[in-house]
């Protein structure tokens, strides 16, 4: 019965006390209602505040005018037992809210202006840094929007807010106060666990919306980043201060007391993230929990690292956190850029395992939606370097820390499950085909880990891993880019060692190392690409490679001039003169393509040659019994008997200089000799580690029998292109020899005589005779020569002395040894592009019948490297043809060629890569005043085709997976709008031209207008 009085009597006083708050709040917002002074309203808060807090009236008295001074001392001050009944009345009950606004609009706009600094400070401010912290919060955050009212200035109330919440939030550690009370039982004594968590939820979304309602002038440390960053530094540390208080509390006691702290975390991290300031959010998460994992990796303890992590104080808060974080969306972002974060910091391994561990140990394994992220979207769908890589496998896959020491301590189950979702999108040629670069190599880098921690065991038990493995190692070596290649050969290795591991299959010279780099070089900085489509080298590099099995030729040069990837340095040979060798006339004509810049002819007679004064060798070696191809119907001959591997590698080696010296039976024998070429199996005549030398051979020949006799050797090549007799490596050659040529033709190089003027003989003076004074500067007179033979003279001899040339030394007879004529006087080296004449040669029969399947031939399908190919050479061709009259004729056929759908849509990003580039080409070539004129008279295949390249490289740049064709997609649209301005350039120049300005590249009846950047902005 006493308790129950006891109860009633505490009843009784406490609404005692609400009804003198309440009475007194009423007395003081009545006071300030009706003050005509600002001292009126000084008075009136103090004396509210004295009531609350530990107030001095000399901190104010010298702030107010003396008549006022009386009253502060008249006022009565309650002793501290009833200022804590006071305090806790006032801010729980309603009195607060009530008197709050009253302080924020009334007082903010009429006012605060007009109070001294300390008035403000201890009467006004004090309210609020001395008060319950939610509560300031709920009433404080709502008035940076204040609405629609006429009695208040909304601009002061606004302002006046910002400053309070600077002076709260970020000054006074307000949201750290916070975390102080939720984590008080006694605050929530009354209230169920549901009301309590509406509270925290209300609490922090206020918290989290400030910056979002801040306005544009508000001060700095009111933006998302500053705001967000200081927010969270006091949540960590107020989780922490509690942590480090709880030592002797059981785990029941520890868990009440926390639960509210990792509530209200947990709902400001979820809202924090949904805000996009996520980085923030694990910048300063990073800082703390990276020195805790450290400071438990380099401790002595006994205990395993688990352990410490949950029973130390001070560490265990970190495990509650995310898992209080109820947003699945909100987990994913924060660990998505904890991983990017953590991969600037070049943790090891076992740090960044026990970081992951920490964070997301318990949520992972609660919650399935958070497993499918780490092991779905982590392996499959997202992109992450390689360390962060290996810190997922370990922690979600294998489910054990890098340095576990016993071998089988990892999930065998979840493992296999892992290798065989990997297999199952590793292996579908769509995924080859669709995915970017960069996610190609992380899910190969993905399934390479896993692979590489399971033994023959773990392999048995996955799924269809045998068949599917080896499914996504034939479809990527069929590719024609190195880099996927490359990810087959190093899957292919990792696999062979599970098998055997004595017997490891290396496909590639490159993955000879213990070592595989998973990263296959993306993972080093390198230049961005230099968008000229004028060269394209990019672009040239990886489409010029001829894809034959076991050899890879590579451009050199702009020129197309072949070099073998790999050449064995042969020995020079000491070869003696042999006074019977028969002369071969292949090696006499064009024997300057050897020596070509030398010069050696000048040279002394005695110094020219020391083998001449070496004894001769009498030994018969049978030399001059050895067949010598001098004829090119013998060659043609000796090319068909394949099973005479000497007289092939023989007529290989003469070939290129026999078709060089032009002999008349070439045009006859030109269709012939270049299907004798391109039938040669190189491999099959020569030995081992010459193939590469007999294949240069024989596509230089090539080149040469189409430079020098283009139409009808052009004839033979294109029948074989698509011929059912010739496989995929014969074709490439056939369109890598005919890119040469054309690029060959377009360099060509002539001697051209110089045009003098001749002086007639009837204007001389001088007999016709006599030779003329011309000559260099210092030349003699010219004399006749008397003659000591008969008497009867037919002609007449002159002659004078020439001065030395600069630099000359006479060194008495000299002779010179070289067969090339020099170039005469009278004539000068031009370049002449000679390919436009043969360019509807070159491009007409290759581009019919390319979306034909026949027995054998399917350039759309399986053989869409040969379609390529086909499509970077026609652009090539059109490239060698630019500014001549050719190229507008053949701009329109090949642009209705790239604009099917069958092309330009092809699921190969290889044969869009060379579409774009064929695309950038007819850029180049058309000329200005030929566009201008095709949109002048409306030539709808020209203006249709320009419309479509602008359009479809705008789509690929923006949705393209592959990065190469973004690039050269962007290179695309900046050479139409470069063309674009020329041609618009071409019509203002022309005359009678009235609508120079508004240039459409469409036909008359479209509205449709070309897009030349910055101007039509």
């Amino acid at each position: 019965m006493a308790t129950e009085g006891e109860e009633k009597s505490a009843e009784k006083k406490r609404v005692e006390l609400e009804r003198r708050v309440l009475e007194k709040v009423g007395l003081v917002i009545s006071s300030i209602d009706d003050a005509k002074h600002v001292d009126q309203v000084i008075v009136a808060l103090y004396s509210l505040a004295v009531c609350l807090f530990p107030l001095n009236p000399a901190s104010i008295s010298g702030s107010i005018d003396e008549t006022y001074r009386d009253e502060l001392s008249a006022i009565e001050v309650p002793s501290g037992e009833e200022k804590t009944g006071w305090w806790r009345v006032f801010y729980k009950g309603s009195g607060f809210r009530a008197f709050a606004r009253v302080l924020l609009y009334d007082v903010a706009s009429n006012w605060l202006a007009c109070f001294p600094a300390s008035a403000r400070k201890y009467v006004y401010d004090a309210f609020f840094l001395n008060g319950c912290a939610s509560e300031i919060v709920q009433v404080v955050v709502p008035c940076l929007q204040p609405g629609e009212s006429g009695s208040y200035d909304s601009t002061a109330v606004i302002l006046n807010a910002e400053r309070l919440l600077v002076l709260c939030l970020l000054e006074n550690d307000l949201v750290c106060q916070m975390t102080r009370e939720f984590a008080s039982a006694c605050q929530f004594e009354d209230v169920s666990h549901e009301q309590v968590k509406k509270v925290i939820s209300a609490a922090s979304q206020l918290i989290t919306s400030i910056p979002d309602k801040a306005r544009r002038g508000a001060p700095a440390s009111l933006s998302p980043h500053l705001f967000f960053k200081r927010l969270t530094s006091q949540l960590l540390n107020g989780a922490e201060e509690w942590d480090l208080k709880l030592v002797d509390k059981s785990t029941v006691a520890y868990d009440k007391h926390m639960d509210g702290i990792i509530l209200f975390i947990g709902e400001a991290f979820a809202r924090i993230s949904r805000r996009g300031s996520a980085d923030v959010l694990l910048s300063e998460i990073i800082v703390k929990i990276l020195g805790t994992v450290q400071s438990v990796l380099s401790s002595t303890s006994d205990l395993s690292f688990s352990e410490i992590f949950a029973s130390k104080p001070g560490f265990r808060f970190w495990l509650k956190i995310i898992e209080a974080v109820n947003d699945s969306h909100s987990v994913e972002r924060i660990a998505e850029e904890l991983l990017r974060q953590l991969a600037t910091q070049k943790l090891n391994e076992v740090e960044g395992y026990w970081i992951l561990w920490m964070l997301f140990g318990q949520i992972y394994k609660r919650h399935p939606s958070i497993r499918f992220t780490f092991v779905e979207k982590f392996l499959l769908w997202k992109v992450f370097p390689t360390c962060c890589l290996r810190w997922i496998i370990h922690f979600a896959v294998l489910e054990c820390h890098p340095e576990s020491a016993p071998p089988k301590s990892y999930n065998a189950r979840s493992l296999s499950d892992t290798v065989h979702r990997l297999t199952v999108a590793w292996s579908r040629r769509e995924f080859v085909q669709s995915s970017s670069t960069e996610q190609q190599v992380y899910v190969t880098a993905a399934l390479g880990l896993c692979l590489q921690k399971m033994v023959k065991e773990d392999l048995d038990a996955t799924k269809d891993a045998l068949h599917l493995i080896l499914q996504g190692i034939s479809c990527r070596l069929e590719s024609p880019v190195y880099l996927i290649r490359k990810m087959a050969s190093s899957i292919a290795l990792v696999f062979s060692k599970i098998i055997d591991p004595n017997n490891p299959l290396y496909l590639d010279d490159s993955c000879q190392e213990e070592t595989i780099d998973w990263d296959f070089g993306l993972a080093t900085p390198k230049q961005d690409p230099v968008a000229t489509t004028v060269s394209c080298k990019t672009h040239e590099r990886e489409n010029s490679s001829t894809l034959v099995p076991g050899n890879e030729i590579q451009k050199s040069g702009e020129k197309g001039v072949r070099t073998s990837k790999s050449r064995k340095n042969k020995e020079s040979t000491f070869n003696l003169i042999d006074p019977d060798e028969i002369i071969d006339p292949a090696k006499l004509n064009n024997e300057y393509t050897f020596q070509e810049e030398s010069d050696y002819g000048s040279e002394d007679s005695d110094t020219s040659s020391e083998s001449s004064l070496q004894p001769y060798d009498l030994t018969d070696d049978d030399a001059d019994l050895k067949r010598k191809f001098t004829q090119l119907v013998d060659v043609v001959g000796a090319l068909r008997k394949s099973d005479d591997a000497e007289g092939v590698e023989k007529a290989l080696d003469v070939s290129e200089k026999l078709i060089r010296a032009s002999p008349d039976e070439l045009k006859y024998l030109a269709g012939d000799l270049g299907k004798a070429l391109v039938q040669v199996r190189c491999s099959e005549i020569t030995v081992e580690g010459e193939e590469e030398s007999a294949e240069e051979k024989r596509q230089k020949a090539l080149v040469a029998l189409i430079v020098t006799s283009p139409l009808e050797s052009l004839d033979s090549l294109h029948k074989l292109l698509y011929s059912p007799n010739v496989d995929i490596s014969q074709r490439i050659m056939i369109l890598d020899v005919m890119t040469d040529a054309a690029q060959e033709l377009a360099n060509a190089r002539i001697l051209k005589s110089e045009h003098r003027p001749v002086t007639l003989v009837s204007a001389s003076d001088q007999p016709w005779f006599t030779p003329r004074n011309n000559g260099p500067p210092g030349s003699g007179s010219w004399k006749e020569i008397s003659s000591t033979g008969t008497p009867l003279n037919w002609s007449y001899s002159y002659e004078r002395e020439l001065p030395s040339k600069a630099g000359q030394i006479k060194r008495g007879k000299t002779r010179r040894w070289s067969l090339r004529q020099p170039i005469q006087d009278n004539q000068l080296e031009w370049s002449h592009n000679c390919f436009p004449q043969y360019a509807a040669a070159f491009m007409f029969p290759a581009m019919q019948g390319f979306d034909q399947k026949r027995h054998g031939v399917d350039l759309l399908g399986r053989d869409f490297i040969v379609l390529g190919k086909l499509i970077y050479m026609l652009g090539v061709f059109i490239k060698c043809a630019a500014m001549h009259p050719e190229a507008s004729v053949l701009a329109a056929p090949l642009l209705d060629m790239l604009r099917s759908r069958e092309i330009s849509h092809h699921a190969e990003a290889y044969v869009r890569r060379s579409v774009l580039f064929a695309a950038s080409c007819v850029l180049l070539a058309l000329h200005p005043s030929y566009v201008a004129a095709a949109v002048v008279e409306g030539n709808i295949e020209i203006s249709e085709g320009l419309d479509w390249v602008r359009t479809w490289a705008l789509k690929v740049a923006e949705s393209d997976t592959d990065r190469e064709c973004n690039t050269l997609a962007m290179t695309c649209l900046q050479l139409h709008a470069e063309m674009a301005l020329q041609a618009s350039r071409a019509l203002e120049s022309s005359t009678g031209t009235s609508t120079a300005k508004n240039i459409s590249l469409f036909p008359s009846s479209s509205n449709r207008t070309i897009k030349i950047p910055y101007l039509n902005s």
